[in-house]
């Protein structure tokens, strides 16, 4: 019997028509589009508006445009996997009522949380699903409304993040092809440098937590900088050891797109030059568990079947990892 691999076979992704410029960020906090850009390389942001809109609404967005475009029946669907670090709500899971609107019936679902890391977790955590042969189609979607959680008067943090959301199909394969290998990691200790200091069950709610302006995401950038750009660079050298892999057998470098500079230090340490690597940071900025999927969906038309292409992420926890894919389809 062939060994059973779990395939993307299919991507989609979905913004906001919203666009937060960095020209808009200087009337709002002191900062400049020159210190964005040379310290994040970002240049906007899209920003989720409407009353009542949250992440499950571009999660949604992002999956039945994926259905349709792979022709494929909702009921067809054997789970599905949300990586959110801004669910709709704390319970349910948003998996849940992203279920409910697609018409997934005959779907599991569950909510999946590591931050910037979640779409990988969520991406491995999938792939035991269909390798242990009991399910044939799972959608794995990374989506955040990080607006909600941003506080706009704090220069630090409100330049980085964006919102969006993006999907995958994964399925079945016996030729070779999919999620060959994955490294996940985490250090608790990092939490200290990232995180939010009110909301959940150590600090719960009140008058006071919302004036103190604790539930917006904190962030000690220097700490936070440093393990990235240390933990993202060395887990994608270290799976390209692990599969006796060069720079020269990499087709695409698919990295978070948290900052600039930490992806070109992980390209560099790849030995991949930059016509390897996928960088929407500039367009979208950290859509958190957008990111990688997003960067999937836009270069889509130049991946080609066989493509060796390595998944990196960092994120709050401290939580990092890397997966190595063989691409499995010509669009």
């Amino acid at each position: 019997m062939k060994k059973i691999t779990a395939c993307i076979t299919g991507v989609c992704g979905w913004v906001p028509d919203y666009v937060l410029t960095n020209q808009e960020l200087e009337k709002m906090v002191d900062t400049t589009d020159e210190w964005i850009t040379t310290r994040t390389g970002i240049k906007e942001r899209r920003i989720l508006k409407g009353e009542g809109l949250g992440t499950s609404f571009m999660a949604v967005k992002a999956a039945k445009d994926l259905l349709a475009k792979k022709k494929i029946d909702p009921l067809e669907i054997d789970a599905i996997i949300c990586a959110t670090a801004t669910p709709d709500m704390p319970f349910p899971a948003m998996a849940c009522t992203v279920a409910d609107k697609l018409g997934a019936k005959n779907a599991f679902s569950f909510d999946l949380m590591a931050a910037c890391s979640g779409f990988l977790y969520a991406l491995v955590t999938g792939s035991k699903f269909i390798e242990a042969g009991g399910y044939k189609k799972i959608l794995i979607i990374g989506a955040d409304k990080m607006s909600s959680i941003i506080d706009y008067t704090n220069r630090e943090t409100c330049v980085i993040f964006g919102d969006g959301a993006g999907a995958v199909l994964l399925e079945p394969n016996t030729e070779g092809f999919g999620i060959i290998d994955s490294i996940l990691k985490t250090d608790g200790a990092g939490c200290e440098f990232l995180h939010m200091k009110a909301g959940g069950s150590i600090k719960p709610a009140s008058i006071e937590t919302v004036n103190a302006r604790e539930h917006f995401v904190y962030q000690n950038g220097n700490p936070v900088f440093k393990a990235a750009i240390t933990n993202m660079a060395d887990v994608s050298a270290e799976i390209m050891e692990k599969n006796n892999l060069a720079g020269k057998d990499i087709a695409w470098l698919v990295p978070h797109q948290a900052n600039k500079r930490i992806i070109d230090a992980t390209a560099k340490r790849m030995g991949l030059d930059d016509s390897k690597v996928m960088l929407n940071i500039q367009k979208y900025g950290n859509t958190t568990n957008g990111t990688i999927p997003l960067c999937l969906w836009e270069w889509e038309k130049q991946l080609h079947k066989g493509d060796n292409l390595i998944l990196a992420a960092f994120g709050a926890g401290f939580s990092w990892g890397a997966i190595y894919v063989k691409w499995q389809y010509n669009s």
